[in-house]
């Protein structure tokens, strides 16, 4: 097997979306005034689903790679308090940080000093390899999300 070919699979599946949407893609061009608007009741906004994947992937990474980290409390810490508005700037923190750490996962699986088969020494019996996983299926299911929202405001082209 070729390594190199299996880890840059993996990266390309975090960050170029192959069958799903492309995350700086479907973070592109929101406008202010949708970022907090719900379609329907019990539907989140488009802040709650960003907010939501960048807090789930955070702990995700932080938890692979540290022993000390503290997951936020389940369910409620993983996502956002309800809000009406965000600000322009706590919008662009939230993608910065999401795209970030994004980036870290993708180096992860690049980095072949690590062996991504192996169990994480605190993970309980996960691998390197199921957490890169995890974070790929959950930012494509919440992506998927994001879209049918932002489809649903009239802010998706």
């Amino acid at each position: 097997m070729n390594d190199t070919v299996f880890r840059e699979s993996l990266a390309a599946l975090l960050t170029k979306g192959q069958a799903h949407v492309m995350p700086r893609k479907a973070l592109a061009g929101i406008p202010g005034a949708s970022r907090c608007v719900r379609p329907l009741p019990g539907m989140h906004s488009l802040w709650d689903q960003l907010e939501h994947m960048r807090i789930a992937q955070e702990d995700i990474l932080r938890y692979t790679l540290d022993a000390s980290w503290k997951s936020p409390e389940f369910p409620t810490g993983y996502w956002p308090s309800l809000v009406d508005t965000v600000s322009d700037e706590d919008w662009k923190r939230s993608v910065s940080r999401f795209l970030s750490d994004l980036q870290e996962v993708a180096a992860l699986a690049r980095n072949p000093a690590i062996d991504l088969t192996a169990t994480i020494p605190h993970g309980e019996g996960r691998t390197y390899l199921r957490q890169v996983l995890l974070v790929a299926d959950h930012n494509a299911y919440h992506l998927g999300e994001l879209v049918q929202i932002r489809k649903a405001l009239g802010a998706w082209t």
